[in-house]
């Protein structure tokens, strides 16, 4: 278990640096995004080892970088959307 530990957050901090130094202007975070990285994969890879048992390590680590792009995914601030969403569909200016 501690390999697969290891594995995924090296794997998820790869993916949160590669994911902010392409889009920097899409996360708010720099901090909380290499942060999410790491600890959604961990976190992936703990619930993929509970659910498999040991010495499924090349199911985990897909599995663990699928997470972790999945929760950092839902850091991701949409540029076009710069009104709150009830405003935008009634067509009211917003202060």
């Amino acid at each position: 278990m501690i390999l697969a530990a290891v594995c995924s957050a090296v794997i998820g901090l790869a993916i949160a640096l590669a994911a902010f130094s392409r889009y920097p202007d899409r996360f708010r975070h720099r901090n909380l995004t290499l942060a999410t990285g790491p600890g959604a994969a961990v976190l992936g890879a703990a619930i993929t080892y509970t659910v498999l048992g040991g010495g499924h390590l090349p199911i985990v680590l897909p599995v663990a970088a699928a997470f972790a792009a999945a929760m950092l995914s839902l850091l991701v601030k949409h540029p076009e959307r710069s009104r709150p969403a009830a405003a935008y569909l009634a067509g009211r200016p917003v202060r």
